[in-house]
């Protein structure tokens, strides 16, 4: 890449509707949720209803779930998705909001946006000794930055 093109390409703000496209096109991200002193970070998969609500799905394995406990104390988290092509071709996203359970009757929604969702081999062959459990994450807030490779590389 040149230095003209180097000084060409900086870190801009996304818009909404690309905030919303690359929530769409990706499958994967880190949830955060408060603890008492550092932030428990989960890579996790997730559907996007195109809108404003991300859906997740726990495994629940053993007697307790760390995640699931902080999720039902806190109520709300923080997500982040990421694209990096390279150094010079990324975007980032970021979002608060507020996680509530979603009933088992009331799945239609998290599994149509779960649709896209990037799903590890250890859904296929994990046996979670007492199920699983669907959430909703509504984004209270989203900021998103990116920086487009405009040398071709």
């Amino acid at each position: 890449m040149s230095i003209d093109a180097i000084a060409e390409s900086t870190a801009a703000s996304m818009s909404e509707g690309q905030m919303r496209e690359l929530l769409e096109a990706e499958g994967v991200g880190t949830l955060g949720l408060p603890t008492g002193d550092l932030p428990y970070l989960v890579p996790i998969s997730f559907g996007f209803d195109g809108d404003a609500t991300l859906y997740f799905v726990f495994l629940l394995f053993g007697a307790e779930s760390r995640k699931e406990t902080l999720v039902t104390e806190a109520g709300r988290g923080r997500f982040l998705v990421y694209r990096a092509e390279s150094m010079y071709d990324w975007q980032s996203v970021s979002l608060t909001g507020r996680i509530t359970a979603v009933e088992e009757g009331e799945w239609d929604e998290l599994r149509s946006a779960m649709e896209n969702a990037w799903h590890p081999n250890v859904f296929s062959s994990a046996h979670p000794t007492r199920g699983v459990r669907g959430y909703s994450f509504e984004i209270d807030e989203w900021t998103g930055l990116q920086q487009r490779d405009v040398g071709g590389n």
